[in-house]
């Protein structure tokens, strides 16, 4: 099911006054001036305005979990017979400290720009709780927590032997990458972000870069497809020398799932994980274009559930298992979630998954709030799906400092 987002747009007109985004007294909506540049597009003007907006404070608590009324979406479907969560359900009677107070972990989400929330210790959930008009059928963006199915979805297909080796060349399997800056690059260098190519995580929109031109293009205006970026980038450091955060990368790695797999990457996730993991709703990519042309934006376009993203979470703390079905080897979560180099003082990163300094914990981590926190000493897991304002660094030293006292309370 692709629905399109021009059946939606005649929705859209009360969020766009939300946004203060249409031009005043005129008689048609105008594109923001860095949207008027290079190709026209086919995206309605007020949609591609909504998209533009979609990040913004006092939105986003909205659009994070509507966004199949501002894409075309592929549908991941959800397995027949649902992964049974059990519930102990418990009061949160503890504190965390932040900043030198001590705060109760019941004010915790109204402090921290929470859509939903949801504890697990033993696989049993302690707490589940909905904000914001959202509730249990609400499929919430992962952004960037995507990146951590993504990188499941290649565990998989190694097993699977779909591909050969995590040091094989990536042009092995894609041979449009030859000539530009993946060439000589190897799968696991991909997942671990040292790909080495010049492609800055910056996304300055009055002086866009290579990233930011490739979110309009792709994103908002659907005239490119965000992993063909890939073909043409230039390197910037040798293979496996730098460490540098890019959606690119795992952009790349959607696109060695879909060539490997020989289908789309919304039916290789329901046939690999979303079916076997007993997820009890459909999923959802949004796409990078039109039914027929676009591609799921498999970086960090990923939707679902609360208890999904829990149940997610859930098989990677049980090694790879979900309900008594193997996803995943136990040598791979250990490989995903361990530190590719030394950890710094905000922690390290694996295969597409963050790991925290200090602990044995790791999380999926998604732009302006979206985790799925994952304690393995203490059989923790915990799913936050939030609308942090852009930039929200202090919502975020906040919500670790949650997870670390929730990930150490024992309820009485």
């Amino acid at each position: 099911m692709r629905p399109s987002v021009f059946r939606h747009a005649a929705r859209l007109g009360a969020v766009l006054a939300l946004l203060g985004a249409a031009t005043p007294l005129s008689a048609q909506q105008q594109l923001p001036p860095p949207l008027e540049n290079g190709a026209a597009s086919g995206v309605p003007v007020a949609v591609q305005v909504l998209r533009w907006h979609m990040l913004d404070d006092g939105v986003s608590t909205l659009t994070f979990r509507n966004m199949d009324q501002l894409f075309t979406t592929r549908t991941v479907g959800a397995a027949g017979t649902p992964w049974h969560l059990p519930r102990a359900d418990h009061a949160l009677d503890f504190s965390y400290e932040f900043k030198g107070q001590r705060h109760a972990a019941d004010d915790f989400a109204a402090r921290s720009y929470t859509n939903a929330l949801l504890v697990m210790k033993d696989g049993r959930i302690l707490s589940e709780n909905y904000y914001n008009g959202s509730d249990a059928s609400t499929r919430f963006m992962g952004w960037s927590m995507t990146k951590s199915i993504t990188s499941t979805l290649v565990g998989t297909a190694l097993a699977d032997g779909l591909i050969q080796s995590l040091d094989d060349p990536i042009t092995r399997y894609l041979p449009e990458l030859r000539g530009g800056g993946y060439d000589g690059t190897t799968i696991r260098q991909i997942l671990q972000m040292r790909s080495g190519v010049d492609y800055p995580e910056r996304y300055d929109f009055a002086n866009p870069g290579a990233a930011a031109r490739n979110h309009i293009a792709a994103l908002v205006k659907n005239n490119a497809r965000f992993a063909d970026a890939a073909r043409t980038i230039p390197r910037a450091h040798p293979p496996g020398q730098e460490f540098a955060y890019k959606t690119l990368d795992t952009a790349v790695l959607g696109w060695l799932i879909e060539r490997v797999s020989g289908g789309s990457v919304a039916a290789y996730t329901a046939r690999k994980l979303w079916e076997p993991l007993g997820a009890e709703a459909d999923g959802y990519y949004i796409m990078d274009g039109a039914p027929g042309v676009g591609r799921e934006f498999s970086g960090a376009g990923f939707n679902a559930t609360l208890r999904d993203w829990a149940r997610f979470g859930q098989m990677m703390l049980d090694q790879g298992v979900a309900d008594g079905r193997r996803i995943v080897s136990s040598e791979w979560v250990a490989g995903a979630s361990a530190p590719a180099v030394t950890e710094g003082e905000d922690g390290g990163y694996g295969l597409q998954w963050w790991t925290m300094p200090g602990s044995d914990a790791y999380a999926a981590i998604g732009l302006q709030g979206q985790f799925v926190y994952i304690d393995p000493p203490t059989r923790t897991v915990i799913v936050k799906l939030s609308h942090f304002p852009p930039g929200g660094t202090e919502a975020d030293a906040e919500s670790r400092a949650f997870f670390r006292a929730a990930a150490a309370w024992t309820p009485e």
